[in-house]
């Protein structure tokens, strides 16, 4: 099982290096509109100037996190809302990338449950 998490804990964080090294260098073209509501969904996340570039450095620090190995626990809990984001929006809005949302989400739950110790103590009185 400790393979496991090494391994789910290492791709999650290659994957959120990937997206984010990638927005911030402007390595990907962007993704053309599949239909409107995504379109104006993603106009608005642009027009906000600070949503995008504030959910890609989670997902930096956090990537890092993840494949250094340090800081595993907090970037779980910092990226739990940005992964059930990335499922709503694909499930709601582009469904041809729910699959890899999905798998993301699992990934983020899987690494939640294994490193449930250190969060023990947040929930008790």
């Amino acid at each position: 099982m400790k393979i496991a998490t090494i391994i789910v804990r290492v791709l999650i964080g290659l994957l959120f290096l990937f997206a984010s090294i990638s927005f911030f260098f402007h390595l990907m073209p962007a993704e053309p509109a599949t239909n409107d509501d995504f379109k104006a969904f993603n106009t608005g996340l642009m027009a906000s100037t600070y949503l995008m570039p504030l959910a890609k450095s989670i997902e930096l620090l956090c990537g890092i996190a993840f494949v250094t190995g340090r800081y595993v626990t907090l970037a779980n809990i910092l990226i739990l809302p940005i992964t059930v984001n990335i499922l709503f929006i694909n499930y709601f809005l582009t469904p041809d990338g729910l699959p890899l949302a999905g798998l993301l989400f699992i990934g983020n739950l899987f690494l939640i449950y294994r490193y449930w110790d250190n969060y023990k103590s947040v929930f008790t009185a």
